[in-house]
């Protein structure tokens, strides 16, 4: 192995940056479930706060799934997520710190967070969960599948049908699939470089 990573070539980073879309049309095509959690697991590597790991992700591909969760999304979400080979309700554990001996295992890091109020576990638990949401978009990319992220939902309610009696809360749902690429529009316009980059 490279004593440091090479850089991925045009091609590569095309299908991860610069030709990669938000999907909200897939084809009639299966995802297997085995890509699915491949993307998942290398998701987990990427890092987050003091290896929290406050991502859970939940996958739904029955279609008893997904008509269960098409009435809790927004306007025109319903249909699309519905219509969607898979689908991800990516949430986050507000108990994550159980979890620390485990994965932060030299110093007591549940500590740092029992004692904290609720609102800055969940700002924590927040922070890193979408540190990992990024990745498994990311993950889902790099093995061929495109994604249709989406904030437009019933979160109470997917949390109420979904999540009762967990510590899991919903947070993103991604629509995930092989990409229609004949019903894309143009891509929307990005910022200059000088508009969001700052060198001093």
């Amino acid at each position: 192995m490279p004593s440091s990573p090479a850089r991925l070539d045009d091609a590569a980073l095309a299908q991860l940056f610069s030709e990669a879309r938000t999907f909200n049309y897939f084809l009639d095509k299966p995802v297997a479930t085995e890509t699915l959690l491949e993307a998942a697991r290398l998701a987990e590597f990427g890092p987050t706060e003091a290896n929290t790991l406050p991502g859970r992700f939940l996958v739904l591909t029955s279609p008893e799934a997904k008509a269960k969760i098409g009435p809790l999304m927004s306007g025109n979400n319903q249909a699309k997520t519905v219509a969607a080979p898979a689908v991800i309700v990516a949430a986050y554990d507000i108990e994550f710190y159980e979890h620390l001996p485990k994965t932060f295992p030299h110093v007591d890091a549940r500590s740092w967070y029992v004692g904290s109020d609720e609102s800055a576990k969940k700002w924590s638990a927040e922070r890193s969960a979408a540190l990992q949401i990024g990745y498994l978009i990311m993950a889902l990319r790099s093995l061929g599948l495109d994604c249709g992220p989406m904030g437009g939902f019933d979160a109470k309610g997917i949390d109420a049908a979904f999540f009762a009696g967990t510590t899991w809360r919903s947070f993103v749902v991604i629509n995930v699939g092989y990409g229609d690429r004949s019903k894309l529009r143009p891509r929307n316009p990005r910022l200059d470089i000088d508009e969001f980059v700052k060198i001093i």
